[in-house]
């Protein structure tokens, strides 16, 4: 039984294998760089304030502050001033790991025996001596257990950064979480916890290498860190050479779908031009992609027209007929933030109430409005962004006059996990996912046409429509194409049969005609 359980996920371990090198060099890095700026920091900054005691508790009390900020609260917080990717991570995870270091190298030094300082004066050592050759070597283990406790904090935290579009094992973590496979959530997770492991066990010798004597394996294990996150960049800048191609950077949201789509896009475009397209799969919720493409951190992602005009604009559809709708997200993005929507894809990605199939035929279930006679026997489990658009669970609330016994808030595979599992009986769901046909589910009709249409089409900036107007006839080439029947195949192909979805992408333009094999 156990041997059974453990088989695909080393077979999945083998298929992987690539990804999982590439998402550990990224989390090492991300980490160590983090690291090694919360060290230079928060070390000479203990020491000063061990000299100067009056100011000690006021800023170790700021550090104390920034830890209790939620990881994601300072990552979001982050991005209109850094955009997206590593610089904001290393920016969070250096806050969090300043505390631990800071406090320890502060206790440390003060708790040196005053006696050995007042006989080292005596000797005749200044003060630098006194801190290289007597303070620094006895408050070593303290300094190096802060030091290790801020690591453990980073290499924890980092996985969170896989939502702003930085990598790292995250990335695996959260594309389990998103398929409901336990074994990409694993692949992801295993190795963050080996990782840190690993890096204390370093610390942890190096320290006491160290212990009350020489600084020197210190010095070493610093020097090996500044190597090892230097040289790997430097290099391959220089083997880049100075004759790339000029790149646009299109990102996606969370999901197989949008995976797919802007991979569509770089095929295409890659085809037909010589640009060189860059790809940021997976990187949060809208909030962060929207964010992201205004601070120019990105050139373009993937939006859907309902989306845009509810949760963007912040303005109620005028038609739900899906020209006018989409006429009236592109007019409206374009007025308010300068972004140009390109022409819309065929099929409709909208919202749906969602029930298991058993349930329907149980509760005789065909409409959103015959939720209403169960609705205090009910759990419902929305994700974040639905329990706060208009056109989510506000509009539930006041379109049908439903309000669930409870609702439960959870990230968008946990909820599916939590229907099947008999935790929730109704989810908001996306007709086009792959788990509407794996699991059976019912979409429940929108009778009272609460959700607008949701036709997904890019969204750039308007300064790289200007400079590169080729995007337009190129992109739009996929106009009013990939109906929803096409769309859930696809979908289902990537999330349930873990195909690429590049390759995904690929297969689908070469049937029709848009891409040359």
């Amino acid at each position: 039984m156990i041997v059974s359980g453990i088989q695909p996920f080393f077979q999945l371990l083998e298929q992987r294998q690539d990804l999982l090198i590439t998402a550990l060099w990224e989390h090492v890095q991300m980490s160590l760089i983090s690291l090694l700026f919360a060290v230079f920091i928060a070390v000479p900054l203990g020491i000063l304030l061990a000299h100067y005691r009056k100011g000690a508790e006021p800023v170790i009390g700021t550090t104390a502050v920034l830890q209790t900020i939620p990881s994601l609260a300072l990552l979001g917080f982050l991005i209109p001033f850094l955009g997206i990717g590593t610089t904001p991570a290393i920016v969070a995870l250096t806050a969090y790991a300043l505390m631990p270091i800071l406090r320890n190298t502060y206790t440390g030094l003060k708790a040196v025996d005053p006696a050995l300082m007042e006989a080292s004066r005596g000797m005749g050592m200044g003060t630098l001596q006194q801190l290289h050759k007597i303070q620094l070597p006895l408050a070593m283990p303290t300094i190096m257990a802060g030091i290790r406790t801020g690591m453990v904090l980073i290499v924890g935290t980092a996985t969170l950064a896989a939502l702003i579009g930085a990598g790292g094992l995250g990335d695996l973590i959260m594309l389990g979480i998103n398929r409901s496979n336990n074994y990409y959530i694993l692949l992801g997770a295993i190795p963050a916890a080996a990782l840190a492991l690993l890096f204390d066990a370093v610390l942890r010798v190096t320290e006491k290498k160290s212990q009350g004597s020489t600084l020197m394996p210190v010095f070493v294990v610093i020097g090996a860190t500044l190597l090892l996150v230097v040289v790997p960049p430097v290099l391959n800048a220089v083997g880049s050479g100075d004759d790339e191609a000029e790149e646009i950077v299109i990102a996606g949201k969370l999901g197989a779908e949008p995976e797919i789509i802007i991979n569509m896009y770089k095929l295409l475009i890659e085809q037909d031009t010589d640009l060189q397209v860059t790809l940021e799969p997976g990187i949060g919720t809208t909030d962060v992609a929207f964010q992201a493409v205004r601070s120019g951190d990105i050139d373009g992602y993937f939006e859907f027209t309902g989306t845009a005009i509810a949760d963007l604009l912040g303005e109620t559809v005028e038609s739900n007929d899906e020209r006018a709708a989409f006429e009236q997200a592109r007019d409206g993005m374009y007025e308010e933030f300068n972004l140009v929507f390109l022409e819309p894809l065929g099929y409709q990605n909208t919202y749906a109430i969602a029930v298991t199939e058993d349930m329907a035929e149980e509760l005789n279930l065909e409409t959103i409005s015959d939720l209403q006679e169960y609705e205090n026997d009910l759990t419902a489990a929305f994700t974040v962004e639905f329990t706060d658009r208009a056109d989510g669970y506000p509009g539930i609330q006041e379109t049908y006059g439903i309000d669930f016994a409870e609702v439960q808030t959870m990230d968008p595979g946990l909820r599916l996990g939590a229907l099947v599992s008999g935790d929730a009986e109704v989810i908001d769901a996306y007709s086009t996912d792959a788990y509407m046909r794996e699991y059976n589910l019912v979409a429940l009709e929108d009778d009272e046409n609460l959700f607008p249409p949701f036709n997904g089409a890019p969204l750039f900036r308007e300064e790289v429509i200007a400079d590169y107007p080729e995007l337009e006839e190129i992109l739009n080439q996929l106009a009013g194409k990939i109906t929803e029947e096409e769309m859930q195949d696809m979908n289902y192909q990537v999330d349930e049969e873990d195909a690429n979805a590049s390759d995904v992408a690929r297969e689908y333009l070469t049937d029709e005609g848009l891409l040359t094999e």
